[in-house]
Formats: C-alpha cells, sequence, structure tokens
C-alpha cells in the first residue's frame, strides 16, 4: 500500500524564513501601513525586502495564517458562541462606486464573519445563513431596523431571537473603528475581491491579538499579549 504523500511545504519556493514572513504579514495587517511605510519599517531592523515582497507574502501566507487562527479559536471557544451576536453594515467606497461591508460581532467585539456586497437588499439573508452555519445558532440577534433583517430572520424562523434598539447595537458600530484606519492607509480600496480578502484577514489577526473588552490590570494585559505573540509565532510549524 503506497504511503500518503506529505504536504508540500508552502515556503517550498522562498528563501526568506517563516518567522521574517510572519513578521511582515502581521506588520502589514495588524497595523494600518502602506507597503512601503512596512518596507521602511523592517529596513531599520536590517531586513531588506521590496514593498511588492510584502505584497506578495500578504496575499500568499496572510489567508494560511488567519485560517490557522480562525480554527484554533473556533475549537476553543465553541462553548462561547451561544452568546448574543450583533449585525450592521458598513458603506465602503472605491472608484465611485459605494459598497457595503457586512460584519457579525459576538457580545465581546469579536468579528465573527464578514462580507462584502453591492447592495444592502437581499443580501441579509445569505450573510446569516452562512454566519449560522459556521458557528451556530446565537440565544439572541441585534440588528438595526433595516427591513432585510426583518425577512431574514422571519424566513429563518429566529424572529424571536431579533432585538432591536437606538443604542443596543453600539457593539458592533464600534467594530468599524479597526477597520477605518486601513481604508484611509491604502487611500481606499481598489475593488470588491481584495476588500473582501483583507476585512476577512484583518477580521481574524485583530481578533487573535485584540484584549477582551474588561479593564484588566497591566500585568493580565501583558501576559495574554505575550500569550497572543507566542500563539502566532507557532502558526503552520
Amino acid at each position: 500500500m503506497p504511503r500518503p504523500r506529505k504536504p508540500a511545504s508552502p515556503l517550498r519556493y522562498f528563501n526568506s524564513s517563516l518567522e521574517v514572513i510572519r513578521l511582515v504579514v502581521m506588520m502589514y495587517v495588524r497595523f494600518p501601513l502602506s507597503l512601503r511605510k512596512v518596507e521602511d519599517l523592517l529596513s531599520q531592523r536590517g531586513i531588506e525586502i521590496c514593498h511588492e515582497t510584502v505584497r506578495h507574502w500578504w496575499n500568499r501566507f496572510g489567508p494560511l495564517f488567519a485560517t490557522d487562527i480562525r480554527r484554533q479559536r473556533v475549537s476553543r471557544m465553541r462553548d462561547f458562541r451561544q452568546w448574543r451576536w450583533h449585525l450592521d453594515e458598513m458603506s465602503v467606497k472605491f472608484g465611485g462606486e459605494m459598497v457595503y461591508l457586512w460584519p457579525a460581532v459576538d457580545r465581546e467585539g469579536e468579528i465573527l464573519e464578514s462580507c462584502v456586497t453591492k447592495t444592502r437588499h437581499n443580501t441579509a439573508l445569505a450573510f446569516m445563513k452562512k454566519a449560522l452555519k459556521r458557528h451556530g445558532s446565537p440565544k439572541a440577534i441585534t440588528t438595526d431596523g433595516l427591513h432585510s433583517y426583518m425577512a431574514a430572520m422571519d424566513e429563518l424562523g429566529n424572529t424571536k431571537k431579533q432585538e432591536v434598539g437606538r443604542w443596543a447595537n453600539n457593539r458592533v458600530d464600534n467594530s468599524h473603528l479597526s477597520f477605518k484606519p486601513r481604508e484611509w492607509a491604502l487611500l481606499r480600496f481598489r475593488g470588491m475581491k481584495s476588500l473582501q480578502k483583507l476585512a476577512s484577514l484583518h477580521a481574524n489577526i485583530h481578533n487573535h491579538f485584540r484584549p477582551e473588552r474588561h479593564l484588566v490590570d497591566r500585568e493580565t494585559y501583558k501576559a495574554r499579549r505575550s500569550v497572543a505573540l507566542a500563539e502566532w509565532q507557532s502558526l503552520m510549524v
């Protein structure tokens, strides 16, 4: 019986180390930095790479890191997905065209799912089906007064779980704050495909390094930050 083939390493065509690639992807996705700013910061650390290399690395390895992070967090926090969800949409403009970014956020402010569409109508149902399939059904779902949410809730049979309030959805509104600086750093986005990809990667990496919203002392914060960095260094090992 032939032995199963060992999966090929994603670094087989690269001369750089995995540690450098992880650092480049983290700097570009986690912080609102342009490609050339990442190049300049790495140069100060003695790492000489081109800004186009930064672009290639985050396109190639960013999804691999994000998938690894998502798999670890979902398996570790499966019991906590039965909380309250917050759903909303934000407008993003590129090339004179307005599109909508839909995030689903849990009670701790972590982004569970995100989707980019050209319209607000007939989108809430597909987005909610995707989120429910991946993360299970929450105890309650807080939305705004958009009629698409009401129709989607009615079709999914979750009408009793829907909550609508004036300030009840502030949790998802604040989730936009970490993504807006990325839009400013890139001088707006170039297309829906790149926006969807960056939004998904940014959400996973932001969740990984984001501390809990509750106030903690300095030592606890430093310990959690060290754990997050240690887990990041262990990706794809």
